[in-house]
């Protein structure tokens, strides 16, 4: 089956950042190129372009169906809310990844004032779909940490951290008393 695959033809694909497909569905605020697709490179199971957020923009609350979406953050500072009333929130910066699992309600976030939110947007499918979303959405998201065993809630630390200095200082104060 491999041996008759015409590699130079189907194989690898490079999409210069010149060839990006401005001609995909847009949010205001945002700009959406597609990269990789059928129509670029041949890709049937999957989608990935840019996405562009400019200062102090926001979507709408939406999900994107069964899509799986895979975030990754070039430059600037993204704010993302869920929830079925958006009650939660996390931000991430450059270098940062975010995921987004099929049906969660969203809102992209740029959260600077000044500078663009630039980012490389994956998906699994090439379906554009997008669920626009009429909730009532809380007023004070509550702030969530992406905690697994190598990835442990700061905030937890940051108490044990205290903890353990309250203990100590006490420690230290009674063997003063008895000395």
């Amino acid at each position: 089956m491999l041996e008759n695959k015409d590699w130079r033809n189907q194989g690898v694909r490079v999409v210069t950042g010149d060839r990006l497909d401005f001609n995909t569905p847009q949010t205001p605020g945002m700009t959406r190129a597609a990269a990789i697709n059928r129509a670029s490179a041949g890709a049937e199971k999957l989608w990935a372009g840019t996405v562009e957020i400019h200062p102090n923009a926001k979507t709408g609350a939406h999900h994107h169906g069964a899509l799986e979406s895979v975030i990754y953050v070039v430059s600037g500072k993204a704010r993302m809310r869920w929830g079925d009333q958006l009650e939660y929130v996390a931000e991430a910066g450059p270098g940062d990844f975010i995921y987004v699992p099929p049906y969660v309600p969203h809102q992209e976030i740029n959260a600077s004032a000044d500078e663009p939110l630039e980012c490389v947007l994956v998906r699994s499918d090439q379906e554009p779909v997008v669920v626009n979303l009429d909730i009532p959405v809380v007023e004070e998201p509550e702030e969530v940490y992406w905690v697994d065993p190598i990835h442990p809630d700061p905030k937890f630390h940051e108490e044990k951290g205290a903890l353990r200095k309250q203990a100590e200082w006490a420690i230290l104060v009674e063997t003063e008393r008895c000395d």
